[in-house]
């Protein structure tokens, strides 16, 4: 039985937010699920937001999830995180990174960068990942992986076995780089 699953993913532009979508839809797909994926890219490469929404199941009409119906938000970064709270159905997982990335308007000093987002995530969601993706993949040996932490740190959470997330990196990462990447997401997938 395909159990359906709903995934949000939000990031800024750079932290590899569609890469990460492209193999988990590589791994769903290798565990016989059918996929819709939906990509919005905004102003991305103005270090803007990158949101996907990936619906996995027996049999998937629409890209699009409901509102409030996500099973998983995988957040690139905190504040990221904190915005699509409200898309995360009750009982629901966000899975944050640590990092932040202080937006156009923080930068610009006509606002603040909010304190205590991961605290504030922990108060209303029972089930909270916080994990330091972007130090992670700096010990694996290159930064840019921590795409690839957060992809194995969800991979856990879903119902399809490592052999397929294997062949999924296989697959979408370009040889040179997968080596880094694979070392990447075996530490997101172990990181507790």
């Amino acid at each position: 039985m395909l159990k359906p699953v709903d995934v949000l993913m939000a990031g800024v532009g750079g932290q590899g937010t569609i890469l990460a979508t492209r193999v988990l839809a590589q791994a769903a797909q290798e565990a016989g699920y059918d996929i819709k994926v939906s990509e919005i890219h905004g102003m991305a490469q103005r270090g803007g937001s990158v949101v996907t929404q990936v619906r996995l199941g027996k049999k998937v009409f629409s890209p699009l999830i409901p509102a409030g119906g996500a099973d998983v938000v995988l957040a690139f970064e905190k504040l990221e995180g904190l915005r699509l709270l409200p898309a995360l159905q009750p009982g629901g997982t966000i899975i944050i990174n640590e990092q932040e990335i202080p937006p156009v308007p923080v930068l610009a000093g006509v606002a603040e960068y909010p304190a205590n987002i991961v605290e504030y995530i922990r108060s209303a969601v029972s089930d909270v990942m916080a994990v330091n993706a972007l130090e992670i993949a700096e010990k694996c040996g290159n930064p840019k992986a921590a795409n690839m932490v957060l992809l194995g740190a969800m991979a856990r959470r879903l119902p399809f076995g490592l052999e397929v997330w294997e062949k999924a990196l296989a697959a979408r990462i370009p040889a040179r780089l997968l080596e880094v990447n694979q070392a990447a997401f075996a530490a997101g997938y172990d990181y507790k």
